[in-house]
């Protein structure tokens, strides 16, 4: 589901709302705060009409598709991965690109150059595990005069100096590249697995009202090289990488404040994704939902049901104080599936417009009552509003 990303997205780009809205229409509108913010109210909440809504499957064309959506009030293109150099220095990363739309309409073409209904905001997180180093950067920028923007042909999505781009088309590779004066990464990703299409033929519901929905896809398995930049050098790397793509208008509802997603790369060749909703009192909605994904890339749906997961440990951060689930165990009977996670560092938590915890998980259990073992990427989001209540005990 990464796909929740959108609220990240939406919550930054309010907080240039104001001042895109006065260049849109020349007048001047209050801003909403962030730290006011839910997450319900920044997936589900405004007025949108005039957008397209994911009401039902539709077909997917690529890579037509792998480019941008603009009808649509949200979208992101999202990458995650574990990394080690050649004598098994280990790296996490995460590189994401949010668009979002403010009105629905699309500016004249006569109209001034500065003159935009798209905002783009960029993540970008490193995690240096052996050092216990955490690296992470935010940008925003408009679409206007090239600042930011998606080419469909040949595709490339890009915030300033940071892009992903398309390098080819079959097998579909990407190029990221990102960096800061700290840190960044330069890498060369490629599927290893068929695409896969979340939920019900790419329709991923998150609530029970119709629309309420996202367009979600992935590549759960992709082979990685290239570079990590940080303070102690370059270092060459090789690794795995998980994509995620979402576009949507509304997907929250009210009752629901937050969520846990995950995307486990078992070294069987197994991929599990599984997304947990939270309603107001921490307890899991029964719209969770994930996908597991077989070593010969066929996949097949989980429910709320199937899915036993629970939290083992807590960690709070000296930063937002909030506190994070730090240790899970996911049971999946139907599988014979019995899984361990833990952060591979704590703090890997990211202090952007919203405080969230995303970053590099070690897994390990058994299947069939044999050892497995694998690693993968955690986001939660929702701890620093909403779990003040909930007993961790």
């Amino acid at each position: 589901m990464r796909n929740y990303k959108l609220i990240l997205a939406f919550c930054g780009f309010l907080t240039l709302l104001g001042f895109t809205w006065y260049t849109l229409h020349q007048r001047e509108l209050p801003i909403q705060s962030s730290s006011n913010l839910n997450v319900a109210e920044a997936l589900g909440g405004g007025d949108v009409s005039g957008y397209a809504r994911a009401l039902e499957p539709r077909s997917f064309s690529f890579p037509s598709d792998h480019a941008d959506h603009p009808e649509f009030r949200n979208e992101w293109w999202y990458f995650t991965g574990n990394l080690k150099n050649e004598v098994g220095r280990p790296f996490g990363f995460q590189v994401t690109l949010f668009r979002n739309s403010l009105v629905p309409e699309v500016p004249e073409e006569s109209g001034s150059p500065w003159r935009t209904n798209q905002l783009y905001m960029g993540h970008l997180a490193l995690s240096d595990i052996q050092e216990n180093r955490f690296y992470h950067a935010e940008r925003f920028q408009r679409a206007a005069l090239g600042l930011a923007g998606v080419d469909a042909q040949p595709l490339r999505i890009w915030l300033d100096d940071w892009e992903i781009k398309g390098v080819s088309k079959d097998p579909m590779k990407w190029q990221l590249f990102a960096k800061t004066e700290e840190f960044g990464i330069n890498l060369e990703v490629t599927p290893i697995k068929p695409l896969v299409l979340q939920g019900n033929q790419g329709l991923s519901q998150k609530g029970k009202e119709p629309g309420n929905a996202s367009y979600y896809y992935s590549f759960t398995r992709m082979i990685a090289s290239g570079e990590v930049i940080t303070p102690d050098g370059i270092f060459d790397v090789t690794g795995s990488s998980w994509l995620d793509r979402e576009w949507s208008t509304s997907v929250l509802e009210s009752n629901q404040v937050g969520w846990d997603w995950f995307a486990l790369q078992l070294n069987d060749g197994t991929d599990l994704m599984y997304y947990q909703l939270r309603d107001k009192a921490g307890k899991p909605d029964e719209q969770s939902s994930g996908k597991l994904v077989n070593p010969n890339g066929e996949s097949r749906n989980l429910n709320f049901e199937e899915v036993a997961l629970k939290v083992v440990e807590f960690w709070k951060s000296p930063n937002s104080g909030a506190s994070y689930p730090a240790g899970w165990t996911l049971k999946l009977a139907s599988e014979n599936l019995d899984l361990e996670i833990s952060p591979r560092m704590s703090d890997q938590e990211l202090q952007t417009t919203v405080s969230y915890w995303e970053g590099s998980v070690r897994v390990q259990g058994t299947q069939n009552g044999q050892p497995i073992q694998g690693v993968g990427y955690v986001e939660m989001t929702g701890y620093d509003q909403f779990m003040t209540s909930v007993d961790e005990s």
